[in-house]
């Protein structure tokens, strides 16, 4: 149809057409905030919503003290083994001096170091005494560290029992939000959708085309992007199934609208030259012109060849020669290219009825052939 639009409607159009993009932008960015703000409507759920919480905060206790009671062994553990290192070492040391000084007592072979031998001897088993005692605590603190350690696992095992449990049903209940969060959406969008419909079929070719066009990008925004992804999927079956209803719902009809369109065309057909293009608009004729289709059947003719002045496929005049100066023109133009004579038909005398009435679209054509 641009071909036949003049240069000024084009650029209107464009910017109409801007207009119902701009005025489409505004509303999908309202309605995509809406829409990602009703998940806010249900409060947010936490694992501890259902756990047993009578169960689970004594085990939940026990852990906590279970790991500070480690924490703390586990410093006294390192503090006693430094002092084990010690005493062992002062105990090999002390080994190693008392090994050496009876070397040299049997040496000499002197019986007045016995009392010597007798204090150095004692003092040897101080400091195994020593090392020993402080081997005690090490034992004494790994003891603490494994106990608490075990306690810990045991209590964990035990809550880990319930926040299996706890997680099931949380599971349970986000499905139950998410199918509610989606029922929210759907109600949201699908008036919008029905109400895109009814545009489109009564309001689209309307005074106020851009902002029913703006509306309908909208809804469909709305609902193949703003509620297809938060679809329930279960498995995939509903996914499925709504495609498949979709699918048939509009295959239907396209094919309604199919054969509706075919018993049209063939009907208009059957009628005579003069009324067929008596029914067709100067922009749509124009339009099909272009496209190098018949405006009556649109089949494809070939305009170019000039012994061609009625379309092979219904018969429709195409072609037609100015009275004024005989030029071959457009059986659809207003007025002839070659001299500027208009292209309206003479009034016909009322006797012959309705074949003689003059045409809506002021062209002249020749009778069918």
């Amino acid at each position: 149809m641009s071909k036949s639009l003049r240069l000024s409607e084009k650029w209107f159009r464009r910017g109409l057409w801007l207009v119902a993009l701009v005025f489409a932008s505004f509303l999908i960015g309202l309605g995509g905030t809406i829409v990602g703000d009703l998940p806010q409507v249900e409060r947010a759920l936490q694992l501890d919503d259902f756990i047993d919480r009578a169960a689970a905060e004594p085990l939940r206790n026990t852990i906590k003290a279970a790991e500070q009671t480690e924490l703390v062994a586990t410093r006294e553990l390192e503090q006693v083994r430094l002092q084990l290192t010690a005493a062992q070492q002062a105990s090999a040391n002390a080994r190693e001096t008392f090994a050496n000084w009876i070397a040299t007592r049997r040496a000499t072979a002197q019986p007045d170091q016995d009392t010597e031998l007798i204090a150095r001897t004692k003092a040897l088993d101080a400091f195994k005494q020593k090392e020993d005692e402080v081997q005690k605590q090490v034992n004494a603190q790994r003891q603490i560290v494994l106990d608490a350690r075990q306690g810990e696992q045991r209590a964990r095992q035990s809550l880990a029992v319930l926040e299996r449990d706890a997680q099931e049903k949380l599971e349970a209940e986000y499905r139950r939000v998410e199918l509610r969060v989606f029922g929210y959406r759907l109600a949201l969008t699908l008036p919008l959708l029905v109400v895109a419909g009814w545009l489109f079929v009564k309001k689209r070719k309307g005074t106020y085309w851009p902002f029913v066009w703006g509306f309908i990008f909208f809804a469909v925004f709305a609902f193949f992007v703003e509620l297809v992804p938060y679809m329930p999927s279960y498995g995939g079956y509903v996914r499925y199934m709504v495609g498949i209803l979709a699918t048939v719902l509009v295959g239907r009809y396209a094919i309604v609208a199919l054969n509706s369109y075919l018993a049209r065309q063939k009907l208009a057909e059957q009628q005579p030259d003069q009324v067929r293009r008596e029914e067709l608009s100067y922009d749509t004729a124009l339009t099909r012109l272009g496209k190098n289709v018949c405006p009556g059947c649109e089949r494809p003719v070939d305009l170019k060849n000039n012994e061609i002045d009625f379309c092979p496929h219904c018969g429709i005049g195409l072609f037609d020669h100015c009275e004024q100066c005989e030029t071959r023109k457009s059986a659809f133009s207003k007025f002839c290219h070659a001299c500027g004579t208009s292209a309206a038909p003479p009034t016909a005398p009322a006797s012959e009825g309705e074949s003689a009435k003059s045409f809506t679209s002021g062209v002249a054509v020749r009778p069918a052939v």
